[in-house]
């Protein structure tokens, strides 16, 4: 039997919605209404290569066993009980609720594996109700919004890390395949590429921008012999220009495929130069949190070259920031010449991407940083930062706690993450510095009094 994953949470909170996104079909009814799911609902789905049984359940709540309600909820416990894991699900937007508290308690008496999601977590008020829900006790949360798709293949990556592992397929991390991804604008040779990587013509390729419309993966194993899987991608242009219905599910179909990627190669036409549309779609992929590589195609075409990387240097360091350091391969897909460099930098941002440091390394240099530049006064007090943790990798995400912390200024946050950036040798990477405050005892026996 696969292994049974459970979705629990109290009502409204889009349990159904996250359902039917794992499992890739709507098969729950979803609504705005609270109570629409009333009995367990199942489908197998398969996730980074797992493949498990999903449960819906009825939302949790405190009720009279006799009542509706109250058998709802005795049916969601029967579910728990028989599960491998638990995704106890919150509602970021509405923050933690007694109902919440309640029930993350009564899931550590189950002593079931338990994962926190929460779900809703589209805006940048929803981060800070993703940081409270620590203090259930229940591990790391990981932030999802099922009903836009965004923080899903993370999740799925994350289920399939947690489950107890089949003795039969049991696989290591390094026999899974590398999941890759090419995207750019139109005819920036994006199949040329995949083609030459491939050794073979898989795409169709010509002179015409645009003809290749869905998100088309391949598997192939490099000359280490590393599975890699490939996708290529129809071409990302400005959303004022994208107009046939076609042209949309074309779009959406790249952009979920980047979703889904590990490392995304970000396909230039060189001869062209780094463009603001570029800029947009590398924006995108930092935003997404996935590792990049730069490919400046049609190098061989380039007649300044050393002005051309010049150009695209600065244009990087102005407008890329947050991704200082990305990997920049030059190479001529239809030649081949360069191509060679291509798998070793693709294999290097995905290990730099996987990334942890340890707890110790990383206060050490967190003492050493806030020495060499101590926080900034804000109304006239000095924040106060304590420790700093890495919450998790893929991409390397950090937390810091102390008193206010999370007053700190944006250009002190640049500080730290360039710093970190710097002294644990992450380029290119996208890097999460979140900031936790943490409460003060005293403060709130004031107000009580």
């Amino acid at each position: 039997m696969p292994p049974v994953v459970v979705i629990a949470g109290r009502p409204n909170v889009g349990k159904s919605t996250l359902f039917n996104r794992l499992a890739g079909r709507r098969t729950a009814l979803v609504a705005d209404t609270p109570g629409v799911t009333r009995d367990s609902k199942e489908a197998e789905a398969m996730l980074r290569g797992r493949l498990v049984k999903l449960v819906d359940t009825a939302g949790l709540e405190e009720a009279a066993p006799e009542t509706l309600a109250g058998r709802m909820r005795a049916g969601a416990a029967v579910a728990v009980r028989d599960a491998d894991l638990v995704l106890f699900v919150l509602d970021a937007r509405a923050g933690l609720t007694p109902v919440d508290r309640h029930f993350a308690q009564w899931l550590r008496r189950q002593d079931k594996l338990v994962m926190l999601v929460a779900n809703k977590a589209e805006g940048r008020m929803a981060m800070s109700s993703i940081l409270d829900a620590y203090e259930l006790g229940l591990g790391d949360p990981v932030g999802v919004s099922a009903e836009h798709g965004d923080g899903i293949a993370d999740l799925m990556g994350e289920i399939a890390a947690r489950l107890p592992e089949a003795e039969a397929e049991a696989e290591d991390d390094a026999d899974k395949p590398l999941k890759l991804a090419i995207v750019g604008r139109p005819n920036a040779g994006k199949s040329t590429l995949l083609n030459r990587l491939l050794g073979e013509d898989r795409m169709l390729v010509g002179p015409e921008p645009g003809l290749t419309r869905d998100a088309i993966a391949s598997v192939f194993t490099d000359e280490t012999g590393r599975r890699i899987e490939i996708v290529d991608t129809a071409g990302l242009r400005r959303p004022a220009r994208i107009e046939a219905d076609l042209e949309k599910m074309s779009v959406g179909a790249a952009i979920g495929a980047l979703k889904m990627a590990e490392v995304v190669i970000l396909a230039v036409d060189a001869t062209e130069g780094l463009n603001d549309q570029d800029l947009r779609i590398a924006q995108l992929i930092e935003r997404e949190g996935r590792a990049c590589v730069l490919v400046l195609n049609k190098w061989d075409a380039v007649v300044d070259r050393n002005a051309t990387r010049r150009l695209i240097s600065d244009r990087l360091e102005t407008s890329l920031t947050q991704m200082k350091g990305i990997p920049v391969v030059t190479l001529s897909a239809l030649t081949g010449a360069g191509v060679e460099r291509l798998l070793p930098t693709v294999r290097r941002a995905h290990e730099i991407w996987n990334k942890r440091v340890t707890t110790g390394e990383l206060n050490r240099w967190f003492e050493n940083a806030l020495e060499r530049h101590p926080p900034p006064l804000v109304d006239g007090r000095r924040l106060k930062l304590r420790y700093v943790t890495q919450a998790k990798a893929r991409p390397p995400t950090f937390l810091a706690f102390g008193t206010r912390a999370e007053r700190i200024p944006d250009d002190y946050s640049r500080y730290l993450v360039n710093s970190i950036r710097e002294t644990f040798d992450l380029p290119g990477t996208p890097i999460r510095l979140q900031l936790r405050g943490t409460k003060n005892p005293f403060a709130e026996e004031g107000k009580r009094g």
